[in-house]
């Protein structure tokens, strides 16, 4: 399943990394792969990430749907996260263990503009991984599992190469899923959508999603939805069946020591205004790019999460407190939250 969005005039083909029965074989060269973790986690070393993975295997599962392979992540003792697109428009899949088992899955819900869906699976008692919706740091370790090619359990190892990325052109295409990502050199192929990608410590930080493939010009690169994203998606698709998604409009980042010094910015925490969107909640409500977000209704914003759990906890067309800082002055307006539109 690819997109070709157009950017200027780069024409850059988007591989959904999922749901693919062949393909010319070909894969990303492979991530930087041998740093050890600076946060006491369990890789590294002599061992290499042998350990974790061992731990973390029984929790990653292949999934059958139709003709189409794509990977999966244990959610809940009897429930398992993957793409939309894996999926598709099916109602039952199999699903293929650690231990070589297989069993039936059925589709509980999907949602297209996240791209995920939920799986209730006939096989009880899975052990669930941890899942930190806390974004990760651009440097940090990376290891990506998942079944490229329907090699079950593939593990490759970079590092966080960028996050809030938006592959280019795709919402102009109408797949609006792949904005907001995290990206890495970790090796995604074919096969590896709805794969785990983790931290040194065997945390689940995000769902392998898509790549650029090298046919067009690309090495390792690739992109996974946060666990931030899929902890709220799941949980709505779970409770509900469906998945609402506020919006503010307005792309952030981490404001960090340096970015301070660059730009000049006094504050301390908060979230930076990268960019806003044309017509978007947060163009309406006046907030510019270079903006410093510390305040979102009763939330107290110190960084981009703090933005994001407040935006969880809204409804599309309620009105929220926004305040922020401008050159150095604080300022206070209302933001009618959006909704983004699948």
């Amino acid at each position: 399943m690819r997109i070709a969005p157009v950017l200027g005039a780069l024409v850059v083909t988007v591989a959904l990394a999922g749901g693919c029965t062949g393909g010319d074989g070909r894969q990303p060269a492979p991530g930087t792969g041998t740093t050890a973790p600076a946060d006491g986690g369990v890789g590294g070393g002599d061992g290499g990430y042998a350990d974790l993975v061992e731990q973390l295997e029984p929790s990653m599962v292949t999934v059958r749907a139709g003709e189409g392979v794509g990977s999966g992540v244990v959610l809940r003792s009897d429930v398992v996260v993957t793409n939309q697109h894996v999926v598709a428009d099916v109602e039952e899949v199999e699903l293929v263990y650690a231990d070589g088992a297989a069993s039936g899955a059925r589709v509980i819900a999907t949602d297209e503009f996240t791209d995920l869906a939920v799986l209730r699976t006939e096989r009880k008692n899975l052990p669930v991984p941890e899942y930190r919706e806390q974004l990760p740091r651009q440097g940090d370790v990376a290891i990506a599992i998942g079944s490229p090619l329907g090699f079950q359990n593939s593990v490759t190892v970079g590092v966080v190469s960028g996050l809030n990325r938006e592959i280019p052109g795709s919402a102009a295409q109408g797949n609006r899923s792949l904005v907001d990502l995290i990206q890495t050199d970790a090796s995604i192929s074919p096969g590896s959508s709805g794969g785990a990608l983790l931290d040194s410590r065997g945390r689940v930080v995000g769902i392998n999603e898509a790549y650029i493939p090298p046919s067009a010009g690309a090495v390792s690169l690739g992109f996974a939805i946060p666990s931030s994203t899929v902890v709220d998606t799941t949980e709505e698709l779970l409770r509900d069946g469906v998945a609402t998604h506020a919006y503010l409009g307005a792309s952030l980042g981490r404001l960090t020591p340096s970015i301070r010094d660059r730009l000049g910015i006094e504050a301390e925490r908060g979230a930076l205004v990268l960019g806003v969107e044309p017509g978007g909640p947060a163009a309406e409500a006046g907030l510019r790019r270079g903006d410093v977000v510390v305040g979102l209704g009763d939330t107290r914003v110190r960084d981009v999460e703090d933005v994001l759990s407040a935006l969880r906890r809204s409804e599309p067309g309620q009105q929220r407190a926004l305040e922020y800082l401008r050159d150095g002055q604080r300022q206070r307006t209302t933001v009618t939250i959006g909704e983004r539109q699948g």
